[in-house]
């Protein structure tokens, strides 16, 4: 799937953008620092898929003794693992257990001091989902973004919102730069799905070939705002 040119902001401002193959987001915070870059994306894509018989016809992950993956095609609850096959790149990649905990939607109003320049982004529905990833093979994939998309009511997949300024709402993070074998954290992904298009479930697809794995549960309310 391809991306298109990566273009710089004029403004001299962080950047919370997603690189996608769904949508173009780019809000920016009220700042001072330095230029930053906007990702920005090729068509919407579907979430179906076929299955096969693993995430990559030339995988070269091996699954460790008593590790036992996950069916493709699995439907899972919130707070039930999944263990996975992850290859960001060629030869380097594990096995991850990743459990969707929660979600949650949010407001603009949790966006105050960011820059909402188009009705774009300011007609969407925001979600705030809650995960956990543990690494149960034996590869090293310390940098890589969490492998799991958002799907709307439209069966479109929706990519983590990435930001380049801190957001305390949902802090949302990468995995960190060593994340080998045993290694384990919790982080909040964002998503913007276009048009109140709602959140219907989060999934793993890690090729359009793979079934995906895909968590749903109850979706928390917008929590009430705070009486100033």
């Amino acid at each position: 799937m391809d991306n298109e040119r990566v273009l710089p902001l004029t403004t001299r401002v962080p950047v919370l953008a997603t690189v996608t193959t769904a949508v173009l987001l780019a809000v920016t915070a009220c700042s001072d620092n330095s230029t930053d870059r906007a990702g920005s994306a090729s068509p919407a894509s579907s979430a179906s898929g076929s299955a096969s018989s693993s995430p990559s016809a030339s995988s070269t992950v091996k699954v460790p003794s008593g590790v036992t993956l996950t069916d493709q095609g699995s439907k899972l609850t919130f707070g039930k693992p999944a263990t996975v096959i992850f290859e960001p790149v060629q030869e380097r990649g594990t096995v991850l257990q990743l459990t969707v905990l929660s979600a949650r939607q949010g407001t603009l109003a949790d966006f105050k001091g960011f820059i909402l320049d188009d009705a774009y982004k300011r007609n969407a529905d925001y979600f705030y989902v809650q995960v956990r990833v543990k690494n149960v093979g034996t590869g090293e994939v310390g940098g890589a973004p969490v492998p799991l998309w958002g799907v709307n009511r439209a069966n479109t997949l929706l990519p983590a919102v990435n930001f380049t300024t801190r957001f305390p709402t949902c802090p949302s993070r990468a995995l960190p730069p060593r994340f080998g074998a045993g290694a384990t954290m919790s982080t909040c992904l964002v998503y913007l799905s276009p048009n109140k298009g709602g959140l219907r479930a989060v999934s793993y697809r890690p090729s359009q070939q793979y079934d995906p794995v895909t968590w749903t549960g109850p979706i928390a309310k917008p929590k009430p705002a705070k009486k100033s």
